[in-house]
């Protein structure tokens, strides 16, 4: 069997790709192959490959490509969490996939359907442009029918108190793409957007807590990945400024499915990043995030109700400009024998050509 590495501008590690049509179906058998192929890849250097994208070609007669995100934990070779998803991981895979031959070459203008099957998201993949190693993509988080607002929140309200054990704290739970608690930060101290970006430890530890009280809620495991949290204010520029946590830190931007959530809590009314964004006088719209390590924008749209009432639905969530590098593929030794060596070396060479 082969593996192959992409990398999403904005990701805090590459995704590691493989073929799910020659892994097991069963999950127990499944993460015993993971984990023997994670171990395999930490001896080769890549330890700090935490994302895995299982893909094959969709049996469905709407969707190309079958996905199914595994979050690697670290600390132990046989952790991971299947719970939740990665739009970064997305397009690594469809890069991957055609690379492979599992998928027809990508040109500009190619649109790749993709059926993520940790949530039943429908992801659309346009191709903007393709270079040697990198595709451009704008992406599409396309809803099979309009979403109900009330659908989107987890606990049914737009803002919900979490206790802390000494602390409590208002944030909005939004699911979209992602789970995400959403907290002001100016509610944890934090004045502006240079304080929210230098913050250290000392904000990190806090924002882990809210994250594990919101997963105590959810009644998910407090040593997952899911739900997310990221703390957001105002930005200098109209926008709104977000800083998120992943695994197993500070995430370097914002993940993909962040930047969706985010701009779907800004369309939901009495949410806390609804609110931010009114103050900022942009409630509707382009949303511009403003991330440590660069900025990226996204358009959620809605259906609202004629009455005024608040209520409304999701529509889709776009978000362009993000680019994926292809890294190369190898062949996996420890899961050889679930395809033919030949092939595998094959491929391996013609990747990494």
């Amino acid at each position: 069997m082969i593996g192959h590495l992409a990398y999403a501008a904005g990701s805090p590690c590459p995704t590691f790709v493989l073929d799910a049509a020659r892994l097991p179906r069963e999950e127990t058998a499944l993460l015993v192959h993971l984990a023997e192929a994670r171990r395999y890849l930490a001896s080769a250097g890549g330890a700090h490959v935490l994302k895995i994208a299982l893909v094959e070609p969709s049996a469905h007669p709407m969707f190309d490509l079958d996905y199914r995100f595994v979050q690697a934990l670290p600390g132990a070779a046989d952790q991971f969490d299947l719970r939740g998803s990665c739009g970064h991981s997305i397009l690594s895979a469809v890069v991957a996939a055609a690379r492979s031959g599992m998928l027809e070459r990508l040109v500009p203008g190619v649109r790749i359907r993709v059926n993520v099957l940790n949530n039943g998201d429908s992801v659309v993949c346009e191709v903007d442009g393709v270079e040697r190693d990198g595709v451009r993509f704008t992406v599409a988080f396309v809803q099979p029918r309009p979403v109900p607002f009330t659908e989107l929140l987890p606990t049914g309200l737009p803002r919900t108190v979490l206790d802390t054990g000494g602390e409590r704290h208002e944030v909005s739970m939004v699911a979209s793409a992602n789970t995400y608690a959403f907290v002001d930060a100016r509610t944890l101290g934090i004045a502006d957007t240079a304080a929210l970006f230098g913050a250290g430890d000392g904000l990190l530890a806090r924002l882990e807590l809210i994250r594990g009280a919101a997963a105590d809620l959810l009644g998910w495991p407090r040593d997952g990945a899911f739900p997310k949290i990221a703390a957001i204010l105002p930005g200098e520029d109209g926008g709104l400024s977000a800083r998120a946590v992943t695994v197993p830190g500070w995430h370097p931007t914002i993940a993909l499915t962040g930047a969706v959530c985010l701009g779907t809590a800004v369309r939901i009314p009495h949410t806390v990043p609804w609110r931010i964004a009114r103050e900022q006088g942009a409630p509707d719209g382009l949303v511009d995030i403003t991330t440590p390590g660069g900025r990226t924008a996204v358009a959620a749209v809605t259906a609202l109700h004629a009455d005024g009432s608040g209520d409304g639905a999701l529509l889709w969530s776009s978000v362009a400009r993000k680019h994926v590098t292809f890294q190369g593929s190898f062949v996996l030794e420890p899961l050889s024998h679930l395809q033919f060596e030949e092939v595998a070396q094959c491929l391996a060479l013609s990747g990494a050509a």
